[in-house]
């Protein structure tokens, strides 16, 4: 149960972060387009652990490999199955916690839920789960290409360090040149810095991404349960650490009165479209062609460094002091996993759209 996103587009994922692999079957994805696996595996890439200074110790190539629903370069119509190995677990960093419930983790839940403690790395809870999310939303941006429909997402906070809320002030192709994945590169020498003094203290800190999607047509999402926010904010809340999430002036309209926040229509004679976007693209729950843009807010990673004080499954007071390699920050490497998330909505949105048309 739980396990499968999408009503059209689906996918269906499995495996542990310290079992053999990690992997899915993506249902309903139409025959005939091309399937760059380079590009699939250079969004992989970008999620990958050990990638740079300020993310996690742990060495994983994460080479994809496609089993199914590929025949030269072009995809069946049928089911696409893939797999990742699992190639440098560590799970003996873990067996002093074998007992121990860790602070803010999925421990206690699990083992409430299902009667068994699966103490290596978090097992289905661990973020390494994650990877099949990204393949997923590798093909979803690929069948989104084709009708110019662009996902972009960037690391806009990083504890106190913030950028500017618009995003029509950066230049977001400048992501990408860093390694906090943010388009100021200004402030992304602050933040990365403010991740490394997290780091060398054993602790971790949150933060916020940003994400645009650019070519959407007018029409996607439905009314009432499926509002196209609704879709957007269950996929991002689904994310490991995710905290909060917001879709256009979110929040802030709080601040504002409606002959300020009304999105003024306007038209060249062939073409309507708002003076505004304070509605981040959305509608009564329905895309209007506009711009969508949204931010996520991430809490900090919850295994620290530090000694903390917990009890074990039975009850017992116990002192954890967690050992292995974890990310300081996890926003750099959540970048492409809000991206794919956000085309898989998207496109499922998209299929379902042909259909009622």
């Amino acid at each position: 149960m739980g396990n499968t996103f999408g009503k059209i587009f689906r996918l269906t994922t499995f495996g542990e972060s310290h079992g053999q692999a990690v992997g899915g079957v993506i249902d309903g994805f139409p025959a005939g387009i091309d399937i760059d696996t380079g590009f699939i595996q250079h969004e992989l890439n970008r999620r990958r652990p050990g990638q740079s200074k300020i993310t996690t110790d742990r060495k994983e190539t994460d080479r994809v490999e496609i089993l199914s629903g590929v025949f030269e370069g072009k995809s069946t119509g049928c089911p696409i199955g893939f797999i990742v190995h699992n190639e440098n677990q560590h799970s003996q960093d873990y067996e002093n916690m074998r007992t121990l419930l860790r602070p803010s983790h999925a421990d206690y839940t699990y083992y409430y839920k299902y009667g068994i403690r699966d103490h290596r790395g978090g097992g289905r809870s661990s973020a390494r789960i994650t990877i099949s999310r990204c393949v997923a939303g590798a093909f979803a941006k690929l069948a989104l290409q084709k009708h110019g429909i662009t996902v972009q997402a960037y690391t806009s906070q990083v504890g106190n360090i913030a950028l500017d809320k618009d995003y029509r002030k950066y230049d977001l192709a400048q992501t990408e040149c860093n390694i906090v994945r943010c388009p100021d590169s200004e402030k992304a020498e602050l933040m990365e810095k403010l991740i490394a003094e997290v780091k060398a203290e054993g602790d971790t800190i949150g933060g916020a991404i940003t994400c645009v999607v650019k070519g959407c047509p007018v029409g996607l999402g439905e009314p009432e349960a499926d509002k196209l926010q609704a879709q957007l904010a269950a996929a991002m809340m689904s994310i490991n650490a995710a905290k909060g999430f917001e879709y256009g002036d979110g929040f802030d309209c709080m601040l504002t009165r409606g002959s300020q926040q009304n999105d003024r229509f306007t038209s060249d004679g062939n073409h309507i479209s708002t003076v505004t976007n304070h509605s981040g693209g959305i509608q009564g729950g329905i895309s209007n062609g506009e711009d969508i843009y949204f931010r996520v807010a991430f809490k900090p990673v919850a295994t620290i460094l530090k000694e903390q004080p917990t009890v074990d499954i039975d009850g017992n007071s116990a002192v954890l002091k967690a050992r292995g390699r974890h990310d300081p920050c996890v926003l750099p490497r959540a970048v492409p996993i809000v991206e794919s998330m956000a085309a898989m909505v998207i496109y499922d949105a998209f299929l379902q759209s042909i259909l009622v048309k």
